[in-house]
């Protein structure tokens, strides 16, 4: 009797032991669940977040393309129109992109002048200056016109001519649309023959006055 109480005592003492350790265990297995925890949200959080800040940069850089956007297309309504090149840009529209996007001067325009260089500065809120004369010099409005009797009709003209205001075919005589030539001078340099002439644009019965005298 006195082996089995002993043995039943050891049972007792080895229960009590584990059931001390199991109290001692549970608060940082408590910890841990709660650390592991604490970690899951944060990364479930994280990709919201991220979301969050790409579609927010992506919001600002929207709203600043349609800013500028809008300022070329106000800088361009400006610009003469001519597309005649001497900016150093294949036309009037990438000019104003590129004053916008590039910071590229406000005075590479020949036909606008001083006076264009004066309404751009003041639009955009800038310093006037000087036309650079290296682009070419200011002319007065003029229109081409063909010779036609000497014109070969080799069409190189009407390729060249940035806003399709000469008509024609291969082999047959061309002409100019007076009204939607700019007097750009691009048809020149590829006529084989010299037949093409600029002239000033005629001035309106309505706007035409005395020369003043010299």
């Amino acid at each position: 009797m006195g082996a089995l109480f002993t043995l039943v005592g050891v049972l007792l003492g080895i229960g009590l032991v584990g059931y001390a350790l199991s109290r001692l265990a549970e608060p940082a297995a408590k910890q841990a669940v709660s650390v592991n925890l604490k970690t899951d949200v944060n990364e479930l959080d994280a990709p919201e977040s991220n979301n969050a800040a790409a579609a927010s940069a992506a919001s600002i850089d929207a709203v600043s393309s349609q800013k500028d956007a809008e300022l070329i297309e106000n800088l361009n309504r400006r610009l003469p129109q001519t597309q005649c090149a001497q900016c150093g840009y294949p036309g009037c529209r990438p000019y104003a992109t590129a004053i916008i996007n590039d910071g590229v001067p406000i005075n590479q325009c020949p036909p606008g002048g001083d006076a264009l260089i004066e309404e751009l500065a003041d639009f955009l809120g800038v310093e006037a200056i000087p036309l650079d004369t290296d682009k070419g010099e200011t002319k007065p409005a003029q229109l081409a016109l063909i010779i036609e009797p000497d014109c070969i009709g080799c069409a190189l003209c009407i390729a060249a001519c940035p806003v399709d205001a000469i008509v024609g075919a291969s082999k047959y005589m061309h002409t100019v649309i007076a009204s939607q030539c700019t007097g750009c001078e691009l048809c020149l340099p590829p006529c084989p023959v010299d037949c093409i002439e600029l002239r000033p644009v005629p001035v309106p019965l309505h706007r035409w006055q005395w020369p003043k005298p010299a």
